[in-house]
């Protein structure tokens, strides 16, 4: 009888871990891409869902500073869970990284971010035609969305307003500091865009938290339907942050109807 049991619990532990793994989606090591925009080679990790259904072309994430949402904001484990949970859908993310490929001490991004058309030109022309030819990733604009932190937020915003043709979706943690954010003001008053979906969030402590509220009233005055949150008592750091990836998430990405 004992026997028995025990038999049917490790046959009922092998079939969580065979539902976890099919769930669990995969991280690629990186990629390098040569970009005749920027002049440099890029790297990239993709995060592919699983399991994948033949002949679905599913919707992909671009995120700036991508090796920071993988470590430490965790967001290949955050994603996995709410995608397992139905509280997302499914989806490719592709983590760029703006460091050198060749020396990962040297930092681009602040080159790369401030609405750089040449950055532009590489993610729409260049990296995303990559992504649809190699995996089954839709073209469609709907099914397009990026997202970045602090200076990379400026980069989604700027994305939005520059290319909103390309993109849906833009999320935003902290975007950069006042003078970004007013600049984004004024560039989405006097831009004509298509319709976007915005995610935004501020801390509450030291996080320019009154610019970036200034900036939702501005999307939404615009027409946008944002999705805002206010860290309470943090600040412009990873732990503000990694309490909101998951909030970036369902907003850009929510479940389907």
């Amino acid at each position: 009888m004992k026997k028995c049991l025990l038999q049917g619990l490790l046959c009922l532990l092998l079939a969580f871990q065979v539902g976890d793994s099919l769930l669990a989606g995969s991280l690629s090591d990186n990629i390098r891409i040569s970009s005749e925009y920027m002049g440099y080679d890029l790297q990239y990790r993709v995060y592919t869902p699983e399991p994948l259904e033949a002949g679905q072309q599913y919707p992909v994430l671009l995120v700036t500073d991508g090796q920071l949402y993988i470590q430490p904001l965790n967001t290949v484990e955050v994603a996995t869970g709410l995608m397992a949970r139905g509280e997302m859908q499914s989806a490719f993310i592709v983590f760029i990284d703006p460091r050198d490929p060749d020396d990962l001490q040297v930092n681009r991004r602040h080159a790369q971010f401030m609405c750089n058309a040449d950055y532009a030109r590489f993610l729409t022309g260049e990296l995303l035609p990559a992504m649809i030819r190699d995996y089954p990733i839709s073209a469609a604009r709907d099914d397009t969305n990026v997202l970045g932190l602090s200076f990379g937020a400026i980069n989604a915003a700027c994305l939005g307003a520059m290319v909103s043709s390309r993109y849906s979706g833009i999320g935003m943690h902290s975007p950069g500091n006042d003078q970004h954010i007013k600049e984004m003001v004024r560039l989405y008053r006097d831009t004509e865009t298509e319709p976007l979906r915005v995610f935004l969030s501020a801390g509450t402590v030291n996080d320019n938290f009154r610019a970036a509220r200034r900036f939702r009233d501005a999307l939404e005055e615009k027409g946008y339907r944002v999705t805002w949150v206010e860290n309470r008592g943090k600040s412009h750091n990873f732990e503000n942050w990694r309490d909101l990836v998951d909030d970036a998430l369902i907003a850009l990405l929510p479940p389907d109807p």
